[in-house]
């Protein structure tokens, strides 16, 4: 099986040598070059075309917009950026998805044994889902992405007892997301389709720290509803969506008829943190038919379990269908594993949730 190519672009030489460890570890991987700024990356690829491109976003020369406009433009090569948690460095880094890069990664801080070993697993993983995500060009296939062991949503908050769902009892409706590779593109879509009178929203978009908040002010900018990073007790309301933090799991919590979030640390789930198995096995602990589950694009199958468990006791659940995913990994396990009832298109899941809310109203 071919290993993926990878070309890592970043100004810091620490930083390439500490991505090129990490991203050699994994046998599936292949570093084939690092360039310190993008005129010796246009060099590289024109000897070696990579599979995949690591890219900083602020670098000397060019900076990475500029060069991930001209890879786009000219020769469309999947690109996962890596950048530092700084408010700029933010920003731009969102910018450069709606661009066209994949997916964004925090640079590996040396700090801690966890985080290095967690900033190892993300890495890997952000660029074999590169190297799968639908983009026009000609390459050979890609390797077949292999779900290494991981721990499950038992580790956040145990499964619940089947005679646990009789006891739940509201008017009120939620709707639980889950998303990771492409799902910043498929997110904005969805909410924008979202009108004011819609059910509490609950996401998880597999992102790293402090980019959440950037990420839910800017679809706030732009949608009818509001959207904000979730924070621990917030309430889930009507015509607002909340966003779990990075690096932090969010469940569903309910006190009385009042539904809230809660906000804890905890290890990977699913290879991640927040992971969407521990959102949507919330959901169905604590509003059981009172919700509907959607999964979306993605890599891996973080979130099959939790939308079946949120079938198991009644909720209704939707997956995005294969031709409108960037990979169509979550939202495949999803389907095989029985939990789905409707794949639709990525731009009919707003209307269909609405019209599934709007039933669940007349018939409450």
């Amino acid at each position: 099986m071919a290993k993926i190519k990878v070309l890592i672009v970043d100004d810091s030489a620490v930083v390439r040598q500490t991505l090129e460890l990490i991203l050699s570890s994994d046998p599936e991987i292949e570093v084939i070059g690092t360039a310190s700024d993008p005129f010796f990356a246009a060099k590289k690829i024109a000897q070696d075309v990579p599979d995949v491109i690591t890219l900083d976003v602020e670098m000397p020369r060019m900076d990475g917009l500029t060069f991930l406009k001209k890879i786009m433009s000219q020769h469309p090569i999947p690109v996962v950026i890596i950048s530092s948690l700084t408010a700029k460095g933010t920003e731009t880094a969102l910018r450069a998805i709606e661009y066209g890069a994949i997916d964004i990664i925090a640079k590996p801080q040396m700090d801690t044994k966890r985080f290095i070993e967690e900033s190892k697993i993300r890495l890997c993983d952000a660029v074999k889902a590169a190297a799968m995500a639908k983009i026009k060009r000609k390459t050979a296939p890609q390797p077949e992405y292999i779900v290494q062991p991981k721990y499950s949503a038992d580790a956040i908050l145990p499964k619940m007892i089947p005679s646990e769902s009789s006891m739940i009892k509201t008017t009120e409706l939620v709707v639980a997301v889950g998303a990771s590779t492409g799902g910043t593109d498929a997110l904005r879509i969805f909410l924008e389709a979202i009108p004011l009178d819609c059910p509490g929203i609950v996401i998880v978009q597999h992102m790293p720290e402090n980019f959440t908040k950037s990420f839910a002010n800017r679809l706030n900018d732009l949608c009818n509803i509001s959207v904000k990073e979730a924070e621990n007790g917030d309430t889930v309301m009507r015509g607002r969506a909340l966003i779990a933090p990075g690096n932090h799991h969010m469940l569903l919590k309910r006190s009385g008829a009042k539904y809230y979030v809660e906000i804890k640390d905890g290890p990977l789930v699913n290879r991640h943190r927040p992971s969407v198995d521990v959102l949507f096995r919330s959901t169905a602990r604590y509003a059981g038919k009172n919700a509907i589950g959607i999964i979306m694009t993605g890599m891996g199958d973080d979130g099959a379990r939790g939308l079946l468990e949120m079938k198991e006791v009644g909720a209704r659940t939707i997956a995005q269908d294969e031709k409108s995913c960037v990979v169509f990994g979550m939202p495949n396990e999803a389907i095989k594993a029985g939990a789905v009832e409707k794949i639709l298109p990525l731009d009919q899941i707003a209307s269909t949730t609405m019209t599934w809310a709007k039933q669940f109203t007349a018939s409450v």
